[in-house]
């Protein structure tokens, strides 16, 4: 059975050499998923893809960290407004405050309840480092994250890191789909 968005990272996103990924480590193979999630064909089977995950945990947004996550939790939010559902809105979570306007670490939440469900949105996934300062700094905002959703784990310890804590975790797809 053909899965076109896997098809779609193999062609668009996977690529060999010598790379130095956000983790610190260097590796010979490189995942850009943005490659992909930012053509419009592929934000569209992004959106899909990811949407009935997020759906199953009844989450009312879904969280993206700047700059992977971004474009990942606005194709879910476009797709919730297409399949019948209730919509579902796209929060972003910056690396670090902003140092100027409002200052603000987190854009697009102020709407949402005290302890509103979130799915946090990752285009790959290493050893889970920034997504877990992301899942915190959503914490610290007072929303409760559900899970973290990648659309890539690369198998490097990302799964470890978040159980140890206490984060729900699960991927698309994983390094053996592309080696």
């Amino acid at each position: 059975m053909s899965d076109p968005l896997l098809e779609a990272l193999r062609a668009q996103s996977f690529r060999r050499g010598t790379f130095t990924l956000a983790s610190g480590k260097t590796s010979d193979f490189f995942i850009d998923c943005k490659a992909t999630a930012l053509r419009a064909k592929g934000h569209a089977l992004v959106g899909e893809a990811l949407l009935a995950r997020v759906r199953a945990e009844s989450a009312a947004a879904v969280a993206g960290v700047a700059l992977g996550g971004c474009s990942l939790a606005s194709a879910v939010a476009f797709a919730s407004t297409t399949d019948g559902g209730a919509p579902i809105d796209a929060v972003y979570v910056r690396k670090a405050a902003k140092g100027h306007g409002t200052g603000q670490r987190i854009e697009g939440g102020q709407h949402l309840g005290a302890e509103a469900r979130i799915v946090l949105c990752e285009d790959t996934v290493t050893t889970g480092g920034s997504s877990l300062r992301a899942v915190e700094a959503l914490r610290d905002a007072g929303y409760v994250v559900v899970r973290v959703l990648a659309l890539v784990d690369r198998r490097e310890g990302a799964a470890e890191t978040f159980a140890q804590a206490g984060v729900a975790f699960d991927a698309l797809y994983g390094r053996e789909d592309f080696l």
